[in-house]
């Protein structure tokens, strides 16, 4: 079943740019192989990891490859971003536009079902556009979105064990809030040490308190999150942007 959801969602204010993403311009190159399914080559060596997106599970990602490679292969791109410092891996980070086109083709990926809406853009334009890209993708039901089981279910945590370390969407009631510490926990389950749990940090606690969120308001909402599965007894997920967590319609 679609689901209609609004997202919450705080974000750096950014000056008015022509179009979503346009952000300052980091270069520009021709595509040469593919490496992943939100990862490409460059001709010049340099391997970028598109912006915005992550990889749809295991099973659809041969179909995403296709679809990135069939939009970007032997292209010549033009790279925005917010900087072209390498994370970790050595790869650059940015959004990738084809040569004349006012839309990343992260959003075309996105529109295609060919990739899941990331948590790291701070740019408000920017993270609207790829959740609309999305939203759209999933309501006609295109690409990963024809697998009902792309979004695990809350109440079956088993399912969501086994995405332990993989990027993950997750919607549920919230049973109950609870805190423990400095640490506030929305609870899925009546059991908390077996069943799924969102950990929100004091830090994101007052995140969310300055988007006029309260915590304990959560409760009894049904809600959607997406981020990288842990395991603590229990399938747990770490919020460490908000632009994980989405109120859905009909609460």
């Amino acid at each position: 079943m679609i689901v209609a959801a609004s997202t919450i969602m705080v974000v750096a204010a950014s000056p008015s740019h022509a179009a979503p993403c346009m952000l300052a311009e980091l270069g520009d190159g021709h595509v040469s192989d593919i490496v992943d399914a939100r990862s490409v080559r460059l001709s010049d060596g340099r391997e970028i990891r598109l912006a915005g997106i992550e990889v749809p599970p295991p099973e659809q990602r041969a179909a995403a490859i296709d679809a990135l490679g069939a939009l970007l292969r032997d292209r010549d791109i033009v790279l925005r971003g917010d900087d072209d410092a390498p994370d970790r891996y050595g790869r650059q980070r940015a959004f990738a536009f084809i040569a004349g086109d006012d839309q990343p083709a992260q959003n075309e990926l996105l529109r295609q079902g060919a990739a899941l809406r990331g948590i790291d853009v701070q740019d408000r334009d920017c993270a609207l556009s790829l959740g609309t890209a999305e939203a759209e993708a999933r309501t006609a039901q295109r690409g990963l979105w024809k697998i009902a089981t792309v979004i695990k279910n809350a109440e079956s945590p088993d399912d969501i064990l086994a995405r332990v370390g993989l990027f993950t969407v997750v919607e549920g009631k919230v049973l109950s809030v609870r805190q423990t510490g400095t640490t506030t926990y929305l609870n899925f389950a009546r059991s908390w040490t077996r069943g799924f749990a969102v950990i929100i940090p004091k830090r994101m606690v007052a995140v969310l308190e300055g988007a006029g969120i309260e915590t304990k308001s959560l409760a009894n909402r049904r809600v959607q999150v997406r981020g990288w599965v842990e395991a603590h007894q229990g399938p747990r997920l770490e919020l460490s942007q908000i632009t994980q967590i989405e109120i859905l319609s009909g609460n």
